[in-house]
């Protein structure tokens, strides 16, 4: 068996492993790049797509599936194997992703000369509807088949859907974690221990640094109150997955502890996203009840023309709006409108990768330029560190302890470089186990 790293190395987008047997070729994860992402994911995939057999998603993140449509324009027609919630979680995505690139590059295309060449984006809706016919959504916990290979997906706890996917042949095991899940979580059930695997590939985005202790519940109350006391406008870019539906939870278990002030929803598919989960309640702690009034606690904006509407909004109010890394989205026309009156706060709530915008004002950067144009940054900048759905390094750590056997050798990826070289050190300091940071393209040979 041979496992090659095509993406996610070194990195936190872009995830993308290659894993060969004698008569299989499995593709786990197909990831877009975001630090870069025009450029990296512009080019051809690093292998033939028709010489893969398969492709196994571990969940339904942008980073882990956004290039399927791009690796089927280019080739490859075999199944696409993931959890039911996934799929379900996929179709609402691709779309998205499709419907943004088609609007993002309309919007350039707009500003530019006749003379300029025209931006085409990576797929359009119809390439994600033909790349949805692939998908073959499965149970957890069953077997299937690929040639030489086999493997099973194990609920996560990460996100709605999420898996670790385990993948076998004779005589070897390797297990991916996707992203790692925390072990006490507000809405998502737990993640499981694991006995152990022979290879084990593991996320490492938080692999130097520990969560904030504390309440999230009082962070967000006091970050709503401030909001109130400018009479400004809290704008949360959040990711449709998970983090929008916890913020949600979170606004209505506060609701009666602020004076009533609108909150918007302001997110097609986080919409779509939250409504699955009264849909998947196998998968999440929440009653049938808790389920379908806290997710509508906020006013929900479908449309671009009501989501125009909210340029016109006066504080204080609330507006919850994709991306959540600031990288696209109808939060960057948000942005546009807000981010240069120092009564409003921008509250991020979620992980921001290198080179993305959120990133960037994040670090406290003065002045950010997007749609061509530069804007001072003027907005209250603030974060809340305690809503991850990541584990840190010592969730990370306690997870691995749980081992009945050391893997044979631990490869790190989905992680920048210092964060996966402080995890690589904890791990053989703690554990005593053989741990490798993978290069671009880098192979090994297991077994």
């Amino acid at each position: 068996m041979k496992i090659t790293f095509l993406g996610g190395v070194q990195e936190v987008t872009g995830s993308r492993t290659l894993v060969e047997d004698a008569s299989s070729c499995v593709l786990v994860d197909c990831g877009l790049f975001q630090e870069g992402g025009d450029r990296k994911n512009r080019g051809r995939f690093p292998v033939d797509p028709r010489r893969i057999d398969a492709l196994i998603l571990t969940h339904a993140h942008i980073d882990h599936t956004g290039y399927i449509p791009a690796l089927v324009i280019q080739g490859f027609s075999g199944p696409i194997y993931c959890s039911a919630a996934t799929f379900a979680l996929c179709r609402i995505m691709l779309l998205d992703s499709a419907m943004i690139q088609e609007e993002d590059a309309k919007r350039i295309n707009e500003r530019r000369t006749q003379r300029q060449k025209k931006v085409e984006p990576l797929y359009t809706t119809k390439d994600v509807e033909q790349a949805l016919q692939l998908f073959k959504p499965i149970a957890y916990d069953h077997d299937v088949p690929i040639g030489s290979l086999s493997f099973k997906l194990v609920r996560s706890g990460h996100i709605l859907g999420s898996a670790f996917v385990e993948l076998s042949n004779d005589t070897t095991t390797i297990t991916f974690s996707g992203d790692l899940g925390r072990p006490n979580q507000t809405v998502i059930k737990p993640r499981p221990e694991l006995t152990g695997t022979d290879y084990l590939v593991l996320e490492s985005t938080y692999g130097n640094r520990l969560h904030k202790k504390g309440n999230s519940l009082d962070v967000l109350k006091s970050v709503v109150q401030q909001t109130i006391a400018t009479r400004g406008i809290l704008l949360i870019p959040a990711f449709a997955v998970g983090r929008t539906q916890l913020l949600l939870y979170y606004l209505f278990e506060l609701r009666t502890q602020f004076p009533a002030i609108p909150i918007f929803l302001d997110s097609p598919m986080a919409i779509n996203v939250t409504d699955l989960y009264c849909e998947f309640d196998a998968e999440h702690q929440l009653s049938k009840r808790t389920c379908a009034d806290a997710f509508h606690v906020a006013k929900y904006i479908r449309k671009a023309k009501e989501s125009e509407k909210l340029e016109r909004l006066q504080g204080p109010a609330i507006i919850i709006a994709g991306s959540g890394m600031a990288t696209g989205g109808r939060i960057l026309e948000h942005l546009k409108n807000l981010i240069d009156d120092e009564k409003n706060t921008i509250l991020f709530v979620g992980y921001q990768a290198k080179g993305t915008l959120g990133r960037k004002l994040i670090e406290g950067l003065g002045e950010v330029k997007f749609y061509g144009k530069k804007y001072p940054v003027k907005a209250h900048i603030d974060s809340i560190e305690t809503l991850s759905a990541h584990a840190d390094y010592d969730e990370i750590l306690a997870w691995l302890a749980a081992f009945k056997k050391a893997p044979k050798k631990v490869f790190l990826n989905h992680g920048e470089k210092d964060a996966a070289q402080a995890l690589k050190e904890k791990i053989e300091q703690q554990l005593g186990w053989s741990v490798v940071i993978p290069k671009y393209k880098e192979s090994f040979t297991l077994g």
